[in-house]
């Protein structure tokens, strides 16, 4: 049992998916399959680290899975998005009564005539996942904001980074432009949130330390340093840009450098959540 067959079972026809769906999580690994899920939901001893108990693969079945969950939120398909991931034991969310960039991806935003006005949320395009303190899918929101905040036409439309496919917008992956096997192994984000605080990127599979501390300028490529400190937490936090950079002239000169920055290993200096 992996996401993987699910995945392309899914693309071989337009839907409806329920027989498919159904069909994968009645197979007879499915108990251990979704034992194995809750290995990843909390941050405690770095799971992912330990390749003995398969904790790169783990984080590659988990990449696997959030590509089904982008095939669903196509159409979308809201209740078996629902469904096939509530059956593997997560919780949904929409939390829309304030705006969290560790819970919610912008899909569409409406500009408030106050350029100082806050990120507001006006509807829920679709749930939230959360696997323990794991977040799995963030809920897609439409907001209404100010300028200073987030921009039409920027938030909504930058390239979403660490997702295979938007319908609404462009998207930058690991996994875009490798071989039909190679892209497979594609680690997931991991993203949790704690008691003691969020925690963003916090390793990759295999490695105890973490990912290069994004506090490290010489870490960073040429377009990422022109860049200010504060874009580029933005662009972690919420995997794109949500308004037009302070370089924007000088990054002009790199034509489609949107899609060519490599935040994939960064994370927050050590003490910042």
């Amino acid at each position: 049992m992996n996401a993987r067959t699910l995945y392309e079972r899914l693309l071989d026809h337009d839907g409806p998916y329920e027989d498919d769906i159904d069909r994968w999580l009645a197979g007879p690994e499915a108990p251990g399959y979704r034992d194995r899920l809750r290995t990843a939901a909390v941050h405690h001893t770095s799971w992912w680290a330990d390749k003995d108990a398969g904790g790169q693969r783990l984080v590659e079945e988990l990449y696997a899975l959030s590509r089904v969950a982008d095939v669903l939120l196509l159409d979308p398909q809201l209740p078996l998005y629902l469904g096939l991931f509530t059956a593997l034991g997560m919780a949904p969310f929409e939390s829309a009564a304030r705006f969290d960039p560790f819970l919610h991806e912008i899909v569409e935003v409406e500009r408030a005539e106050d350029p100082q006005a806050p990120i507001e949320i006006l509807d829920v395009r679709w749930p939230g996942l959360m696997l323990g303190e794991l977040l799995f899918n963030r809920a897609g929101v439409r907001v209404r904001a100010g300028a200073a905040h987030a921009e039409r036409g920027v938030a909504d439309h930058f390239p979403l980074y660490w997702t295979f496919h938007r319908a609404h917008r462009p998207t930058c992956d690991l996994s875009h432009g490798w071989g039909g096997n190679s892209q497979w192994r594609t680690d997931f984000r991991l993203d949790y949130r704690t008691a003691g605080g969020d925690l963003l990127n916090v390793a990759e599979a295999g490695s105890v330390d973490g990912r290069p501390d994004l506090g490290h300028y010489r870490d960073l490529g040429p377009e990422e340093r022109l860049l200010t400190p504060a874009e580029r937490r933005e662009l972690l936090r919420h995997r794109c840009l949500l308004r037009t950079p302070e370089a924007a002239g000088e990054l002009a000169a790199s034509p489609g450098w949107e899609r060519e920055l490599f935040p994939y290993e960064w994370r927050l200096p050590d003490g910042e959540a």
